[in-house]
């Protein structure tokens, strides 16, 4: 334990700092700076939420949508920000790659956790929204930890092989853009699974993002929430997600390997 620790303990400060400073910087200049965290999904949230469910009335079969509705975007606001945010990560750092030889992974890593200081900030907001509304919490709420694990885990994944292949081919930025547009309305976070057809519901849960969203709704809202267990009919479905993100947490971890030894010379 003790080799372990000295191993990485350039590499433990070196993400602490990183995290902070990433921090600070985000809403550095701005008036109501930390506020913004907050602000932001509750002003999506307000958006949505009057188009969605006031004049369309989408989520009226739904018990607490608003709460409902703000957890998707919640959490989908999280895999966008650790995702996207990555992209340009390893790039952005360029100067001090070139100058200072430390481990590259630290700076995925940075992202990931400051994203994850939002999601807890943001969780904050919708536990006010669950008091309010009268959302009666089970002993289910126990698994969201797990959850939310699975999420961080595989955001975390396809972090690094963004940032990894924007280093090579800048047209990644543009195409993970486009992807997540369309990623953003493909997953059930502004409508129930009831309102799609079987099949295609079916294939919209093997999705390891629109799996979690469902389950902690699950989990936590109301157990009317359709999940990849029900729509299949086995439990054992729930498998296939769990094994997309450790395939891709493989892909990754094998390719940012592969390729962080050229990042100097490439960026």
């Amino acid at each position: 334990m003790e080799k372990i620790n000295q191993r990485y303990r350039y590499s433990n400060i070196l993400l602490r700092q990183l995290v902070k400073t990433d921090f600070k910087l985000r809403y550095q200049g701005s008036v109501l700076g930390y506020v913004w965290s907050l602000l932001r999904p509750l002003a999506l949230f307000a958006i949505l939420y009057i188009v969605f469910a006031k004049f369309l009335r989408i989520g009226d079969a739904v018990p607490h949508f608003p709460v409902y509705l703000l957890l998707g975007i919640v959490l989908w606001n999280y895999f966008a920000e650790v995702t996207s945010g990555s992209v340009g990560s390893i790039v952005g750092r360029g100067d001090i790659l070139r100058k200072i030889n430390f481990p590259k992974y630290v700076i995925v890593l940075a992202g990931s956790f400051s994203a994850l200081i939002n999601l807890f900030l943001n969780s904050l907001i919708i536990t006010v929204f669950m008091i309010v509304t009268g959302v009666d919490v089970q002993w289910t709420a126990l698994f969201v930890p797990l959850l939310i694990l699975e999420l961080f885990v595989f955001s975390l994944a396809i972090a690094f092989l963004l940032s990894a292949a924007f280093v090579r081919f800048r047209d990644i930025s543009y195409i993970w853009e486009v992807i997540m547009q369309g990623a953003f309305y493909a997953t059930p976070i502004l409508y129930p699974l009831t309102l799609v057809p079987q099949a295609a519901a079916k294939i919209i849960m093997l999705n390891p993002v629109a799996q979690i969203i469902q389950d902690i709704r699950y989990v936590l809202i109301t157990p009317k929430t359709i999940t990849i267990g029900e729509l299949y009919g086995t439990f054992w479905i729930r498998l296939v997600p769990i094994a997309i993100v450790l395939i891709t947490v493989w892909i990754a971890v094998t390719y940012f390997r592969s390729r962080s030894r050229f990042f100097a010379e490439e960026i």
